[in-house]
């Protein structure tokens, strides 16, 4: 009985302690729920009062996140997300942003770095895809994909020097735009002058032979302080014999297309006269085209607000078509009498130039975005066009049955003008994203086959400008990719 009665009482007296400890931890857990829910202002959280160590920001999702705070993996800390016009060292979500985009580049360049010869998988070679295709193990569009990866993964980046007679130029001022010619042996270029707008030059691409990668750069006098807001070349006396350029109005003065004669730079062509330079009074251009066309022979267009302009250089006459939108992108057709628009409302259609007024039909075929197209390409065979637009979106269409075949995903764009580069010959298409990243995809089943870094820090105001070429240099040169940022230039040549 006695022994009963002191079991009972040790029973009571645990039971009391565990209450007493529960109750204790619901009151922790209610004080801890409490200071995560409302930090401090006054400075940093530490992290022995949040209930993990890693950052939602980060990837985690075992870190809550506090609104107007950001959590710090390697502080492990809260901190408070200051106005992004506070101008005492601001910590804001752009900036956190930027460091975060940072990291990644550099931790791609390293890794870029640490090998010689970049494989894309192990035991993926030439040889070994050579003898699965004639085994009848690989078909025609996984090989030439495959074939395609091999080669672009292999591109190494290697510093091209320039040379000029002016190098003190090349120190200061910036690559805004680089575009290659037909033949790729010459590198149209518009540089940002340091002390405000924008000079032109061309670069000769003979010297492009490794080892050594040297090329000249050869300037006129020619200044502009209006922005350059689309380039083109354009073949009026032989082959890319001048450049075409749309430049923006300011103030009083009007804008205007500008045909340059690249004989002054360089006089490449012995018939070439330096007088020959000629400018068209055109209203806010958008986007430039030279046509090839024997139909609309030493013609260019542009592409207005709510307007696309058709001038003939010898004649002078224009041909106008009115638009619901601004044109930002075109390009001519070369077999079929055809201008392709691209609109900021996300429409792409072709006007017919046999059309002499804006009746019934001048409009042959219809596409449509959801966002404002920022580049037209129309492929050899001129039955497909492929397009890109400021949602970061690439589609290739038929133009037969007006639907989209493919779509390349990855390109990152959100409100930035970016060209669209696609060479059939090699299989690729080459994309440069707001976020300063090469892109390269395969052009048959639209495969991503290698993301490039930038060299240097990622901005929006140095968004590399590229050129691809299959011969780099001429008709003796190799594939490769030509990227300018900042006063450099690179070249990724196949290896």
């Amino acid at each position: 009985m006695y022994k009963n009665n002191w079991q009972n009482r040790r029973r009571g007296r645990r039971s009391h302690q565990q209450n007493s400890r529960l109750r204790q931890h619901g009151s922790d857990e209610r004080c801890n729920s409490v200071a995560e829910q409302s930090p401090q202002d006054s400075g940093p959280i530490s992290d022995d009062e949040s209930p993990s160590t890693s950052s939602g920001s980060a990837g985690s999702s075992s870190v809550p996140d506090l609104p107007g705070f950001y959590f710090d993996p390697e502080k492990k800390r809260y901190f408070r997300l200051l106005p992004g016009h506070n101008n005492c060292n601001p910590l804001t979500k752009e900036s956190i942003r930027q460091k975060e985009m940072e990291s990644k580049r550099l931790q791609l360049l390293e890794e870029e770095d640490k090998q010689k010869k970049k494989i894309a998988r192990v035991g993926f070679n030439a040889s070994s895809l050579l003898q699965k295709s004639k085994l009848g193990f690989l078909n025609v569009t996984s090989y030439c994909r495959l074939a395609h990866e091999l080669r672009v993964s292999c591109m190494q980046r290697k510093k091209v020097q320039i040379q000029s007679s002016d190098p003190s130029a090349l120190a200061s001022d910036r690559f805004n735009l680089i575009l290659a010619d037909t033949n790729s042996d010459r590198l149209f270029t518009v540089n940002d002058v340091k002390v405000g707008g924008s000079k032109y030059g061309i670069i000769s691409l003979r010297g492009l032979k490794t080892p050594s990668l040297k090329v000249h750069m050869h300037e006129n006098l020619y200044f502009t302080n209006r922005k350059v807001n689309s380039v083109c070349w354009a073949s009026l006396n032989h082959l890319d014999s001048h450049i075409l350029l749309c430049l923006m109005g300011i103030a009083e003065t009007p804008g205007c297309a500008t045909l340059l004669p690249a004989s002054l730079f360089v006089s490449s062509h012995p018939g070439d006269r330096p007088g020959m330079l000629c400018s068209f009074r055109i209203p806010g251009a958008w986007s430039c085209a030279w046509s090839l066309n024997i139909q609309a022979n030493n013609c260019f267009s542009t592409g207005l607000s709510r307007r696309v302009l058709v001038t003939n250089v010898v004649t002078g006459h224009r041909q106008s078509f009115g638009t619901s939108s601004d044109v930002l992108a075109q390009q001519f057709a070369l077999m079929a009498p055809l201008l392709f628009n691209g609109c900021r409302s996300g429409e792409i259609f072709a006007i017919d130039l046999r059309c002499r007024n804006q009746g019934k039909g001048w409009k042959a075929t219809r596409l449509f975005h959801d966002s404002a197209v920022t580049s037209v390409q129309i492929l050899q065979e001129e039955q497909n066009l492929m397009a890109s637009d400021m949602a970061g979106t690439i589609k290739l269409w038929d133009l037969r049955t007006t639907k989209c075949i493919r779509q390349y995903e990855g390109h990152v764009n959100e409100y930035a003008y970016l060209p669209l580069h696609v060479h059939e010959e090699e299989g690729i298409v080459v994309a440069v994203g707001q976020d300063c990243y090469t892109r390269i995809w395969s052009f048959h089943d639209a495969c991503l086959l290698r993301t490039i870094p930038s060299p240097h820090p990622t901005s929006k105001a140095d968004i590399p400008s590229v050129a691809f070429s299959s011969r780099l240099g001429g008709f003796r040169g190799a594939p490769g990719l030509l990227m300018a940022v900042q006063q450099d230039l690179y070249c990724f040549s196949y290896t």
